[in-house]
């Protein structure tokens, strides 16, 4: 019924308290497929093997992305899930999302209610976008007691996310381009052109361990969240927005600056972490020539999306509305 895809890098102790989770869901006809990004064999060793149904090795790490379209090539459930290696869901996460699913044919994806690990907060409720392209958690360090409601939402975070079979082959998999970050965006927003709609559901609990690979403020971080914004911008703005990403990028720049200097904020816990605040100007120069390198690949991309549109610009342009983050609320984050 469902194929659970759980890639890893570290293949740690946290692996194997995720696995025990979904090993333990209500839902019935659940598989579970651990994807190894590590190189070297290293689920293999570890105490979650035994609880996987498969495991798929790279000989490299490929990125979130790759790891999730392997296991949904070798599957034939209806439904995929996709959940991050520092996730522990409840035993009902499955059993609430597949249900939701269910409600209506239209419903392509379906977002959880993903907690801070060890705190009475939210990590994400669905997903907001901004007019340049940046993509942040819905509903963020507030009480979940506020996004109680089951609610259509723009896309869900791939952290925790089902997603059904005949939206992907309908849309098209994870763009392995991305590499990491923002992959979850383009999926969203490449449905969204196809028409297929996205729900909330609040009683599909997650505890998440925010950026335990990467880091939360890490060069790494900062470099593909920047380049990857950029992507899901060409790839999936309509003409009449890309005009304006750049005074909103601008804006959002200002925000971090001012937020980097009250000590608020991604900014600020960037400079925290030991890194120059000119690193920030270089990674963002990185990120635009990787993004002219990438140019005529996004442009062809951006063609099929288009081509494959159900809905007009004009529905397209009021969702994204709808769905809205200002860049200071993004900065503040």
């Amino acid at each position: 019924m469902v194929t659970v895809v759980v890639p890893t890098l570290a293949a740690g102790a946290a692996l194997l308290d995720c696995v025990y989770a979904l090993d333990r869901q209500t839902q019935r006809g659940v598989e579970i497929v651990i994807v190894d990004n590590s190189g070297n064999g290293l689920v293999r060793q570890s105490a979650a093997a035994r609880l996987a149904t498969r495991i798929i090795e790279f000989d490299s790490n490929r990125g979130f992305g790759a790891a999730v379209n392997a296991a949904f090539l070798d599957s034939r459930a209806p439904y995929l899930a996709t959940i991050n290696d520092d996730a522990v869901a409840r035993p009902d996460w499955l059993e609430r999302l597949v249900a939701a699913i269910d409600s209506e044919p239209g419903v392509g994806m379906c977002a959880s209610q993903i907690r801070l690990a060890g705190r009475e907060l939210l990590d994400s409720a669905g997903m907001l976008i901004s007019g340049d392209g940046t993509s942040k958690q819905r509903g963020q360090l507030q009480p979940p007691a506020r996004y109680a409601r089951r609610e259509e939402v723009l896309f869900p975070s791939a952290c925790a996310a089902l997603y059904r079979r005949e939206m992907l082959e309908d849309v098209g998999l994870f763009d392995e381009d991305f590499f990491l970050y923002c992959e979850d965006t383009d999926l969203g927003l490449r449905a969204r052109w196809a028409g297929w709609k996205c729900l909330y559901v609040p009683d599909a609990v997650v505890e998440h361990s925010y950026s335990q690979t990467a880091g939360r403020a890490s060069r790494l971080k900062a470099y593909y969240v920047e380049r990857n914004r950029l992507f899901v911008l060409l790839k999936n703005y309509p003409t009449q927005m890309l005009w304006k990403a750049p005074f909103f990028s601008a804006a959002r720049y200002g925000w971090h600056l001012l937020a980097m200097l009250g000590n608020e904020g991604l900014a600020a816990q960037f400079r925290a972490a030991g890194h120059h605040p000119l690193e920030t100007a270089f990674l963002v120069a990185r990120a635009h020539f990787a993004l002219l390198f990438h140019l005529r690949a996004l442009l062809r991309k951006r063609r099929q999306v288009l081509g494959n549109a159900r809905i007009s610009r004009q529905e397209f342009r009021a969702l994204l509305r709808a769905h809205w983050i200002t860049p200071r609320e993004v900065a503040a984050l």
